[in-house]
């Protein structure tokens, strides 16, 4: 049996957080195996512990400064069920919605203005010094500004509804610390309608891309796959609350409406050797066929409708595409995801009128618990928080999932599929290994979130043949 050769891309850029990538090539240049490595390691669930009750909700978002709304506002779910607050009050719930609906719309346009679009709009083989955000800047100026002011108005929701616009303190155990004033609300509604209209503009630009490129992007890193979100009680899309529903690569239902304070009868985490993150997995279906993926892609094949009209009518759109069965395109997750920054822009619209937030009625408490689950889908999929605590109100066991770890698997297949079809053989180039990146920045991920530690950059590339003898080695 000959020796192998290796090839790392340390870490993977244009991605939140560190990671590597490490490809196996046999004597004859074919890829025998590849895999995502996670090189951060994360402490919340330990340091946590002893820590007071109340302060989780402020303390857990700090494990990210991009989504740091939806660690917020899962935790604080959390101590709702702790506090016993079965039911929030209406202001209470709808500014906890509004705070989540900036905190996607804003890491979206992130995502895939800053980070995707130089992919879409130069190609995978460009030139790296012109393949990235200020290539766009100078290329498509109007598209750049376009996607800062997305995100500004994201940021600007949060800031209103959670005291600043990173690492807020609005949702506590029980509700929220205040309302909407309406002079917060005038300044969000006058430009409501063309945050909208740039929505369906990026919209386009995602469906055009898939379509245009489909042949390609069929087998690009592509698979056939379970897929698990939140879902609502009559079954439309929820990204703030409702059951777990799974279905398989077919749009079989594998379970429905599962409660949240249930998920740990029906999904797991297996540990490996070679990764900071777990790979959970659905219990019934065990480690090898159990896997999932969350995220845009997943919650769009998962809905039965959404319910807002413009986000409804994209829906449909796209699920036509594979004949109304789920769509198992890994590159779709673009286009599914300015599908839901389309629906969040129409949900902070409707929020924005309704005159709830405008409430005084902000906390409730209940029958006091020890143990509290809260998920909600943050931008990158279904986050689950669990959390014990004891009768001096400190947290005894945390547990979190987080929606990267829950995509473990699938980007690791991702990344396999794609180094066989495009390393196996060939000259290693930097485009061909920026194929590998391009397929896992198709999640989204959020390295940080899934870990927490250190980090190192450069990017390096080092080829080593199968006497262990570097031969080829590219820096950024």
């Amino acid at each position: 049996m000959g020796e192998t050769s290796k090839i790392i891309i340390e870490p993977v850029t244009r991605v939140e957080g560190h990671g590597k990538v490490s490809i196996l090539l046999d004597e004859n240049g074919q890829v025998t195996r590849a895999r995502l490595h996670i090189v951060e390691f994360r402490g919340f669930e330990r340091f946590i512990q002893g820590r007071p009750y109340w302060e989780v909700p402020v303390t857990v978002q700090r494990l990210c400064g991009i989504c740091p709304v939806s660690h917020h506002l899962a935790a604080a779910k959390a101590m709702d069920v702790i506090v016993g607050a079965d039911k929030l009050t209406p202001t209470a719930e709808k500014m906890r919605r509004l705070m989540h609906y900036g905190q996607i719309y804003q890491s979206h346009a992130l995502h895939f203005f800053h980070l995707v679009s130089p992919d879409l709009l130069f190609g995978f083989d460009a030139d790296p010094a012109v393949r990235n955000i200020i290539g766009v800047i100078k290329k498509y100026p109007e598209l750049a500004v376009q996607g800062v002011m997305m995100r500004k108005y994201g940021q600007e929701i949060i800031k209103v509804t959670a005291g600043k616009k990173i690492h807020g303190t609005g949702a506590i155990p029980g509700g929220i610390n205040k309302n909407l004033s309406i002079a917060e609300r005038d300044s969000l509604l006058k430009d409501i309608d063309q945050q909208i209209e740039w929505s369906r503009g990026a919209l386009k630009i995602a469906k055009d891309y898939t379509v245009e490129h489909l042949d390609e992007l069929s087998d690009f890193g592509s698979f056939n796959s379970n897929h698990l979100s939140l879902i609502r009680a009559d079954g439309a899309m929820d990204l703030y609350d409702g059951g777990l529903r799974a279905i398989d690569a077919e749009g079989n239902r594998i379970f429905d409406h599962v409660d949240s304070q249930d998920y740990i009868d029906y999904i797991a985490e297996e540990v490996k050797d070679w990764s900071y993150m777990k790979f959970p997995f659905m219990k019934q279906l065990g480690t090898d066929k159990g896997w999932y993926r969350v995220g845009p892609l997943a919650r769009v094949n998962t809905a039965d409708f959404i319910d807002t009209p413009e986000a409804e009518e994209a829906r449909v759109e796209f699920m036509a595409l594979t004949g109304g069965k789920p769509n198992n395109i890994t590159m779709a997750y673009h286009w599914a995801r300015m599908i839901e920054v389309l629906h969040s822009a129409e949900k902070i619209r409707d929020l924005l009128n309704d005159t709830d937030l405008q409430g005084d009625d902000l906390v409730v408490k209940g029958e006091r618990r020890s143990e509290g689950v809260g998920l909600i889908e943050a931008p990158r999929g279904t986050l689950f928080h669990h959390y014990r605590v004891n009768e001096d109100d400190q947290v005894t066991m945390a547990n979190l999932i987080v929606s990267t770890t829950s995509n473990n698997v699938p980007m690791n297949l991702a990344v396999e599929k794609v180094a066989k079809k495009y390393l196996s053989g060939t000259e290693v180039t930097e485009g061909l290994l920026n194929r590998v990146e391009v397929a896992i920045r198709a999640y989204d991920p959020c390295l940080s979130c899934a870990t927490h530690a250190l980090g190192k950059m450069p990017l390096t590339v080092t080829v080593v043949d199968h006497n262990g003898q570097v031969i080829n080695r590219r820096s950024t």
